[in-house]
């Protein structure tokens, strides 16, 4: 593309006039009832959307590519688009054509970024999309950023300040937002997992007293006390920031954002990057939302629940107040059967946390109204069905609160029974919104509009007859207003009334008195009548903005309540209880269950109970793989989750302490891309636990050391396990196939050995999933091995290695002094052929090993009923 325009045609100069602003965004440029897009754009679109590709006009001698779409489909094209990650400018026709001289006048009304979507069709309905911007300082001892996150669709805007690269990774997996802004300079890419796309801005945008101005003169205040936010340097300029981006990007004001919320980390239960994927919490390690704890959590009936429901699934809180609140309101929802009915009224309730954003950004659609008009009328009915949970409340209990916040908002409501008809069309330009009787004007023009063409129909029909000219015609174009139209061979036949008003090829039109007369009159009722309602429409948005503030707390009010019926349905269908909170170091958990495991398999699923607390600080856990272990340090997690986001647990009881964070170190994953082995990412892991870990903290580690040679493992999970259990003194489960870690609880009072059992029977396994006192007898690598499908001859060459390297370990352990364990001599085997594999004796079958353990006293219906598959299962064994 050359940069010296004078060779392209006026319209062509036009466009690139305006893409010079916008180089790095798509640019749809309306022409007529088409998008267009041009010379890349055109080609990077038409690849994305399958849209054909033409051509039109020239540019140093080569053909001007050139795509398009049809105006009235623009959003399906935009959310094609946006999915994608890419921006898109709205170029808009905003001169006329009637009396525009060369091309008609074109401005960017907006520009829609992955980050700033509002619009319904582009958005998913359960889950946030946030822009986020980053603020950063660095110094030689540490570097500190502040974040700001923004939902346009809702109004939320929040800011929150941290140091260290590890907490600033874990809270944008928190937030996981749509686009992140980044000052020109920045090289946070190169350090950070970050899956949003990037938009560059300038330096100076992230400017703390730049940025400071400009809030304090969207919320119309002398500076940013009120906010609690005044020194939060890093935190103000990325908001700054983001809210000069916002402007930017919408070309309107934005008064839906009303405030600032400060986010301090230490409010929340934290859990790093690592073990959000980890414990699979807003989706599954495969990628998939069914294997996700919100996947079986999330029942909630609108979606502003959902929306808030993973909102708080990312940020547990520690404040044992609201969370005790949560408890106490799903406690009663659930004794007065309160919440089936809250569940059912719900039901009418629509998305208007979102619509009241585009209320205020002057993009609300006709069905948007009549959403926030249906969602008001079935206010009353949403408070009688929470009045039975009320009665014996007093507040401040968080359902009284609900309550009072939903409100009824009486005269919003009468304001839109007024003034729009029951079932608006899709959008405002076809007219047809406004009710009857809310304007006398624009009903006089529709009334003016409705009976122009009977008129124009009669005037036709009596001037036939009098001229006797069968092929006479009325007509109206927007150019030349009311005419009459006949063949130019019939001139000599009109009468004298007749004023020629232009004059075409074949064909003369006129105007008479009477005409002339109903066009004075009427002079295009329809684009007058729609004209007023268009500014009435207008003027009805900017009412309903005056009362966006008491809207927004009703839609909380409601979010939360969803959300809190949901917790009641979820316990009752779930058998799911309230946990206790204590002020003590503790996790003492009966007969837990985890949630989303649970429902995946086919059969009972074996509960198990722990006890952590200050004389019991680690267990080291041990036994097959698939036997449970990850399961059951994954399931323990989980339920001290829950119980901080107010839900009930899976458990038969829960007595949960003082909890400030959650580590994980579960599974292997490699960075290839980063230079990172899988030994190192483990490793890195671990020093992030080490380092950070506290006494009132939970910890989950999983096979340390597996990544490197067995001694250099072994002594590095011996290090840990003793550093978490004598200094930081941190809950810890600490799953191991070494061994010889088995023998810490003779060192430290505080260690206990716990294994998960199974049974061997032949060269198969069972796994029981119940875990037991003292540590296992044997790893089943072999049996595991042959579950999997290894051939037979490899798995009995494979004991015979094992034989000779248990008794080589065994004399080594007894002769040597001075040797190092690294020079231990292992035996170089020949491999002995099938026929001459030693014997091994078959033991006896796992179901009478079961049954001679059992104590029937001792077991509940619920047991034995899981006893009574777990025997089955045994019975299938060969």
């Amino acid at each position: 593309m050359t940069k010296n325009h004078s060779e392209y045609t006026p319209v062509i100069q036009q466009y690139l006039r305006i893409k010079a602003d916008y180089p790095d965004t798509l640019l749809l440029y309306r022409m007529g009832d088409f998008y267009e897009l041009f010379f890349n754009d055109a080609e990077r679109a038409a690849r994305l959307l399958d849209i054909t590709l033409t051509k039109r006009g020239q540019a140093n001698g080569q053909p001007i590519p050139l795509a398009g779409i049809p105006y009235h489909a623009l959003d399906n094209y935009l959310a094609k688009l946006v999915r994608h990650g890419l921006s898109v400018a709205i170029c808009e026709q905003i001169g006329d054509p009637a009396t525009s001289k060369g091309p008609v006048k074109r401005e960017v009304v907006r520009v829609i970024t992955p980050g700033t979507l509002t619009d319904a069709a582009l958005l998913e309905e359960r889950r946030d999309n946030l822009l986020c911007a980053i603020a950063e300082s660095i110094h030689a001892s540490e570097c500190a950023y502040g974040l700001a996150g923004l939902e346009l669709s809702t109004g939320r805007f929040f800011v929150l300040e941290l140091s260290g690269i590890d907490a600033l990774a874990a809270e944008l997996e928190r937030l996981t937002p749509a686009e992140l802004l980044l000052n020109e300079q920045s090289d946070l890419t190169e350090h950070l997992r970050i899956t949003a796309g990037t938009t560059r801005r300038p330096v100076w945008h992230f400017d703390f007293e730049s940025s400071t101005r400009l809030l304090c003169e969207h919320f119309g205040t002398r500076d940013l006390n009120g906010f609690g936010c005044k020194e939060l340097t890093l935190a103000i300029g990325a908001a700054g920031a983001l809210l000069q981006y916002v402007k930017e990007t919408q070309r309107a004001a934005v008064p839906h954002l009303r405030g600032l919320q400060v986010e301090w980390r230490t409010d929340a239960l934290l859990l790093d990057a690592a073990t959000r994927r980890n414990l699979e919490i807003t989706r599954g390690l495969n990628g998939e939302d069914q294997q996700s704890l919100v996947f079986i959590l999330d029942h909630t009936i609108t979606s502003m629940g959902a929306r808030l429901l993973r909102r708080w699934l990312g940020r547990p809180l520690r404040n044992r107040e609201i969370i005790t609140g949560r408890h106490d309101a799903v406690t009663t929802l659930l004794n007065t059967q309160t919440y089936n009915a809250v569940r059912e009224q719900l039901k009418t309730i629509g998305d208007i946390e979102r619509l009241l954003a585009r209320i205020a950004l002057g993009s609300a659609r006709p069905r948007d109204l009549t959403t926030l008009r249906n969602t008001l009328a079935a206010l009353p009915q949403l408070h009688t069905a929470l009045a039975p949970a009320l009665i014996n409340l007093e507040p401040p209990a968080l359902l009284n609160q609900l309550d009072r916040d939903m409100g009824h908002h009486p005269e919003t409501l009468a304001l839109l029974e007024r003034a729009v008809i029951e079932n608006p069309p899709q959008l405002i330009r076809d007219g047809g919104v406004l009710a009857p009787g809310y304007d006398a004007e624009l009903d006089e023009l529709r009334e003016l509009a409705e009976h122009s063409d009977r008129f124009l129909l009669d005037l036709e029909a009596r001037e036939r007859a009098r001229t006797g000219i069968s092929t006479l015609r009325v007509s109206y174009n927007k150019v030349h207003g009311y005419f009459i139209e006949v063949g130019r061979v019939h001139a000599d036949r009109l009468p004298p009334d007749y004023q020629r008003r232009q004059t075409l090829k074949g064909t003369e039109r006129y105007l008479i008195p009477e005409l002339k007369q109903f066009e004075d009159r009427v002079i295009s009722a329809r684009e007058r009548a729609l004209a007023r309602e268009k500014g009435l429409y207008d003027e009805l948005l900017r009412t309903l903005a005056t009362v966006i503030e008491p809207l927004q707390i009703t839609a909380t009010a409601i979010a939360t309540l969803d959300v809190l019926s949901n917790f009641a349905e979820r316990a009752e269908q779930r058998n799911w209880q309230r946990p206790i909170l204590t002020t003590q170091a503790v996790i003492n958990i009966n007969e837990g269950r985890h949630p989303v495991v649970e429902q995946l398999v086919n059969e009972p699923f074996v509960a198990n109970s722990v006890a952590l607390d200050p004389q019991q600080r680690l267990l080291i856990l041990t036994g097959p793989n698939m036997g449970g272990k990850s399961t059951f340090m994954r399931q323990i997690a989980l339920i001290v989750l829950m119980a901080h986001i107010g839900s009930f647990v899976p458990a038969q009881s829960a007595q949960i302490g003082t909890i400030d964070r959650i580590f994980s170190r579960i599974g292997a994953a490699d960075d290839l891309a980063g230079g990172r082995s899988t030994f190192m990412v483990e490793m890195e892991e671990t020093a992030n636990i080490l380092h950070n870990a506290t006494a009132n903290s939970l910890v989950l580690m999983d096979e340390i050391g597996r990544g490197t040679s067995t001694f250099d493992g072994l002594s590095l999970a011996w290090a840990t396990a003793m550093e978490l259990a004598n200094r930081i003194q941190a809950l810890t489960l600490f799953a191991t196939h070494y061994f010889e870690l088995t023998r810490l609880s003779d060192e430290s009072p505080c260690i206990v050995n716990w294994h998960f059992d199974a049974v061997e029977h032949g060269d198969h396994i069972v796994f029981l999933h119940r875990i037991c006192p003292g540590p296992a007898n044997q790893s089943y690598g072999l049996q595991v091995a042959a579950l999997a499908g290894v051939p037979a001859v490899v798995i009995s060459q494979a004991r015979v290695y094992l034989r000779e390297l248990e008794a080589a370990a065994i004399q080594h352990h007894s002769t040597a002094t001075t040797t190092s364990p690294d020079t231990l001599q292992l035996p170089l085997l020949t491999p002995a052929p099938p026929d001459q594999l030693p014997f091994v004796p078959q033991p006896i079958h796992p179901l009478l090993e079961r049954l001679r353990t059992v104590q029937l006293d001792d077991f509940t219906p619920r047991q034995a009923l899981a006893l009574l598959y777990e025997l089955k299962t045994l019975a299938e064994q060969p």
